[in-house]
């Protein structure tokens, strides 16, 4: 089911919620947002900031409707109706997938940040102490150890995860893994996956059951972990050795916004992403390491360092790893199967 959002601006900004899907078409006052799971406590700030700037500069009062879930999940979604105007997803492939529908027609990587709007790592949420002595990418492929992780064919974020795994053990940076063997890095993959308890279908979902008691260990964003911590919970953050940066993506979706007649208005927005003020509340409220280089570095404290922190251009690009990695019947598929006696 996807969640969605109202938020209207009136004399005062007020927030109603309801359940539904399907085609809703949108409006010159409205703005629809589909976002990926993680970031939705930080649009929940940002929305009625950008609408009373928005109503400050235009004089017009604005409504949104916001749906989150799983990046894959949300890019389909919109694919096959759901009239986004804006698209604010896990991965970049997600959001290449729109533009090949012929949904996206400008080239949205032409932007200041190249279409990024946050920046993560993966990383590890363990239980309080650390019980299992979980501190790098081996201790995940001790017998024993039950690992949470989303599902790769609903998840972006859970994509990020298993590269990051796959990539560090390539890089030499995983013990008992030999440095470009790629044999020994397909033998790891398959460890850890058959130690994975649950494949949830998102990022969100994957933290809320690790916090009520499932597991051992889940592989997720660094971000999740330290929204974790702000709400109380007992969370701990570990970073590997070596991990991959994730970049997030977003963009306006032409062929809805023209039905809507919202162009301008989803343009503003995808503008106000990258500035300061928004940047600010990604990194404070969802812990996001930001894209805006002043706000990064004011942050950068509540980051720790990443001896090893690589791109996914290491691993060749986005459109390498689908074809390779996860395609049907890819390495990925085939080390599940290999991990589940397949």
């Amino acid at each position: 089911m996807i969640r969605w959002k109202s938020l209207a601006l009136f004399a005062l900004v007020t927030l109603s919620i309801f359940a539904g899907c399907g085609n809703r078409a949108g409006n010159k006052d409205t703005l629809i947002l589909g976002g990926y799971s993680t970031p939705e406590e930080s649009y929940a700030k940002i929305l009625p900031l950008f609408a009373a700037q928005w109503k400050q500069q235009t004089g017009q009062n604005i409504t949104f409707q916001t749906s989150y879930q799983g990046s894959g999940t949300q890019s389909r979604a919109i694919i096959n109706g759901f009239q986004a105007d804006v698209a604010a997803l896990s991965l970049a492939p997600d959001v290449d997938a729109i533009a090949k529908a012929g949904l996206i027609t400008h080239d949205w990587t032409q932007t200041p940040t190249h279409g990024m709007v946050t920046d993560s790592v993966v990383a590890f949420a363990v239980r309080q102490g650390n019980p299992k002595n979980i501190h790098d990418w081996a201790d995940l492929a001790k017998p024993g150890v039950q690992i949470l992780c989303p599902d790769p064919k609903t998840s972006g974020g859970a994509r990020w995860n298993i590269l990051a795994l796959y990539g560090a053990a390539l890089r030499g940076e995983v013990s008992g893994v030999a440095k470009g063997n790629a044999a020994a890095a397909f033998v790891f993959l398959k460890a850890i996956l058959k130690n994975i308890k649950v494949f949830d279908k998102d990022g969100r979902s994957s933290i809320t059951n690790f916090e009520k008691g499932i597991g051992d260990v889940a592989i997720t964003y660094e971000s999740e972990v330290l929204v974790a911590q702000k709400a109380g919970q007992t969370d701990q953050l570990v970073i590997p050795t070596s991990t991959i940066l994730i970049e997030n993506p977003v963009a306006v979706v032409d062929a809805y916004v023209d039905r809507h007649g919202t162009r301008k208005l989803a343009e503003a927005f995808v503008n106000f992403l990258t500035t300061p003020q928004a940047q600010q509340i990604f990194a404070d409220v969802g812990g996001a390491r930001a894209v805006d280089p002043t706000v990064a570095q004011a942050t950068a404290k509540a980051h720790p360092q990443v001896n090893d922190l690589w791109n996914i251009g290491y691993l060749g690009g986005w459109k390498t790893m689908d074809a390779q990695f996860f395609n049907t019947g890819g390495i990925y598929d085939q080390a599940l199967s290999a991990a589940q006696g397949g």
